[in-house]
């Protein structure tokens, strides 16, 4: 009997379109990931589901749009993502691909960063992970101050170039950031530069111990999510400050856990996908999204718009560049259908299977993208046309033609009044399906969010007992 695949989803924090080598960073050398994709497929149009995290981890884990999952806006109070003891979260009965890959026979385990609620309902241990070795959300949702420095968040998140308002969550009184196994809090406020390596450390002994049976890992990085602390050896050999090094680690960590594969024999039989939650933030000394506009926490191209790398030797044909659109909910049905599981039948899911295009085929036939952020459909893809309907200070729409301006510089709504018509229709159409709070319109297709009575944080601040951030310059390790 052929074994099954195994599968390793590996999705960064905040990685920018632009921030890797083969996707023409000239700051940032990232030879393991270059190689990857020399070895399998690099999509160049391939889009998260929200342009920030929570609602982009949702989607992509259940393969549905973050309105249908409950993910946006009234939902979850009017929060762009999940902040420590909200009392909103994955719902346990959203069936995520580790839940039905571990319903089959499946090993499955979660490195890395959550977010989708940190409420015991929600964590990942609900969702059909075995394990998780981790941080329920952000690693800037903690407290956040230099002991040696007497430096507040504020001043260093100026210091990196990114001011922000008096009242940003993060600003307000938070518990200890806590690292979770399983279900239990074993560190409060860790060292986060050494995180990415202890992360490592987990997920090479996983593959050891089912070397012998199939498995999903799901691999979290808490890079390039600000602030950045990263370990010296890294910043060293970097030309882009500690984000580079970010960016360096990333790449450090894929070319161990590639060697590691080949080193157990199951290179050939393993499928490793690479992905980000969504833009860069970019400023000075920060992340790129290359030629697309904007950045994170926006519906322009430089916010949904990310990396994807796919390879599977001997399966999926090497040196492929693929210019369909695809995204990150299309993960859901394309990893169900490698690992032999049936998706289920009874809910509306909006990815779609890309194996036959991963293979040299025809992609999933032309449909449209919703660019969704909080609880409102901010504009449309399909194909070359992307039609945004979120109204600025002239109240305008505006229509681009990405083929031929992939940067959204020159908006040609006077051109193509039947383009606009026809996408205006469009979205109409998924508003009264998947809802819409800008226009007043409740989904008729949704299933409901998460939603405890009496939500409690997983760490408590004692203020004789402070909890700091690490250093940024450590000692180096390893």
């Amino acid at each position: 009997m052929t074994r099954r695949p195994n599968v390793i989803l590996i999705n960064c924090d905040d990685l920018g379109y632009g921030d890797l080598s083969c996707y023409g960073s000239t700051q940032h050398d990232t030879p393991a990931l270059d190689r990857m994709a020399d070895e399998g497929v690099r999509f160049t149009d391939f889009y998260m589901a929200s342009p920030v995290c929570s609602p982009s981890r949702a989607a992509m884990l259940t393969g549905s749009y973050p309105l249908r999952v409950g993910f946006g806006g009234r939902s979850i109070d009017n929060a762009p993502v999940l902040f420590p003891g909200q009392a909103q979260g994955l719902h346990p009965d959203e069936i995520t691909i580790a839940r039905l890959l571990q319903d089959d026979g499946y090993a499955t385990r979660i490195i890395g960063k959550w977010h989708c609620g940190d409420q015991p309902e929600f964590l990942p241990t609900r969702h059909g992970f075995d394990g998780w070795f981790g941080l329920p959300y952000s690693n800037d949702m903690g407290r956040q101050a230099f002991p040696q420095e007497g430096q507040p968040y504020r001043k260093v998140m100026e210091s990196l170039g990114t001011p922000l308002p008096d009242d940003a969550p993060m600003f307000q009184p938070r518990p200890p950031l806590p690292l979770m196994l399983d279900e239990d809090v074993v560190a409060e406020q860790p060292d986060q530069a050494a995180l990415t390596e202890r992360y490592l450390t987990d997920a090479v002994q996983f593959l050891r111990n089912n070397r012998d049976r199939p498995f999903f890992l799901y691999l979290a990085h808490l890079y390039v999510h600000l602030p950045i602390y990263v370990q010296t050896r890294f910043v060293r050999e970097s030309r882009n400050g500690r984000y580079g090094a970010a960016v360096r680690c990333i790449d450090w960590s894929t070319d161990v856990l590639l060697r590691e594969l080949l080193d157990l024999g199951l290179d050939d039989n393993t499928v490793v996908v690479f992905t980000s939650d969504n833009g860069a933030l970019t400023r000075d000394g920060g992340g790129s999204n290359g030629p697309l506009r904007a950045s994170k926490g926006t519906t322009w191209e430089g916010g949904q718009r990310v990396p994807c790398i796919v390879r599977w030797p001997g399966r999926i044909p090497a040196g492929q560049v693929v210019h369909d659109v695809a995204n990150a909910m299309d993960l859901y049905p394309t990893i169900a259908n490698w690992c032999g599981v049936d998706v289920p039948s009874d809910r509306t899911l909006d990815g779609r299977n890309l194996g036959p295009l991963l293979n040299g085929g025809d992609g999933p036939c032309e449909r449209p993208f919703f660019y969704i952020l909080g609880g409102n459909i901010e504009a449309v893809r399909v194909g070359r046309w992307k039609l945004h309907v979120r109204k600025w200070n002239d109240e305008r729409v505006r229509l681009y033609d990405l083929n031929a301006d992939v940067g959204e510089r020159a908006d040609v709504v006077d051109k193509h009044p039947d383009v606009v018509t026809r996408l205006l229709d469009v979205i109409e159409t998924a508003r009264l399906e998947l809802g819409d709070d800008a226009s007043d319109t409740v989904g008729s297709d949704v299933r409901p969010v998460g939603l405890v009575a009496d939500p409690v944080t997983l760490t408590v601040f004692d203020e004789d007992a402070p909890y700091y951030m690490a250093e940024y310059d450590l000692p180096e390790r390893g």
